[in-house]
C-alpha cells in the first residue's frame, strides 16, 4: 500500500511549538497509539515489500525503545530471505560525533550501550546503504523530528555515500515541521498508511 497524497497534518502543529514540548507531546501520543498491535502489523507490511525493492545489502536500523516501532521482525524475515544481506545497529561512542554501525542477527550477544540501549556485543564494524530511522514526528515532506541528540543527522552527513534513509512513525506523530538548516528530509516515510 502507498500513501501517494499523505493526509495533511492537524493545522497549528508543529511549527509555533518549542521543539522540546512537542517532543513531550509527540511521545506521549505515541505511547497512546490505538490498536498499536495493528498499526505495527500494518507498518511491517509495507515495509519489508520497500525493502525488497530498493536491492539494499547492509541494513542499519534500531533498537527500539519509548514505544518505537520494533522492526526486528522484519529485519530478521529480510535477512533470512538472502544469504548475502546484513543488518546492523547503531552504536554511540560519545555524544556528538556520528554513530558507529556493527553487525547484528537474531543469535548475536548484546551488551548494554550508552543510555542503556542494546547494541551488538563484539562484532564487526559495518556500512550500511540503507538505515531505518526512528521518528518521534514527521513532516509530509520527509523531514524528522528525533530526540534533539542530532546522532542521525551526524550521521547522514558524515556517510562517504549517503545510504537511503526510511523514516518509521505512526500516523498520530504526523505534524507540520519547520525544518532547521542540519535537517535532512528522509528518502522515504513508512506508517501504518503505507509508503511514501
Amino acid at each position: 500500500m502507498s500513501a501517494a497524497h499523505p493526509p495533511s497534518p492537524p493545522p497549528g502543529t508543529g511549527a509555533d511549538e518549542d521543539r522540546r514540548a512537542l517532543r513531550t507531546r509527540l511521545l506521549a501520543q505515541r505511547a497512546a497509539v490505538p490498536d498499536r498491535a495493528g498499526a505495527e502489523a500494518r507498518i511491517a507490511a509495507s515495509l519489508l515489500p520497500l525493502l525488497e525493492r530498493l536491492a539494499i545489502r547492509c541494513l542499519g536500523f534500531y533498537w527500539p525503545i519509548q514505544q518505537e516501532f520494533d522492526a526486528r521482525a522484519v529485519v530478521t524475515r529480510w535477512l533470512a530471505a538472502d544469504a548475502g544481506r546484513h543488518a546492523a545497529l547503531p552504536a554511540v561512542s560519545r555524544p556528538g560525533v556520528p554513530l558507529d554501525f556493527h553487525l547484528w542477527t537474531p543469535q548475536t550477544p548484546m551488551t548494554s550501550g550508552h543510555y542503556g540501549i542494546p547494541v551488538p556485543d563484539g562484532t564487526d564494524a559495518a556500512q550500511p546503504d540503507a538505515l531505518l530511522i526512528p521518528c518521534v514526528g514527521f513532516s509530509p515532506d520527509k523531514f524528522r523530528l528525533g530526540y534533539g541528540g542530532g546522532f542521525y543527522d551526524r550521521t547522514l552527513a558524515a556517510m562517504p555515500t549517503p545510504p537511503v534513509a526510511i523514516g518509521i512513525g505512526f500516523e498520530a506523530c504526523r505534524i507540520a515541521l519547520q525544518a532547521r538548516e542540519h535537517d535532512l528530509p528522509m528518502d522515504w516515510i513508512v506508517s501504518e498508511a503505507g509508503v511514501f
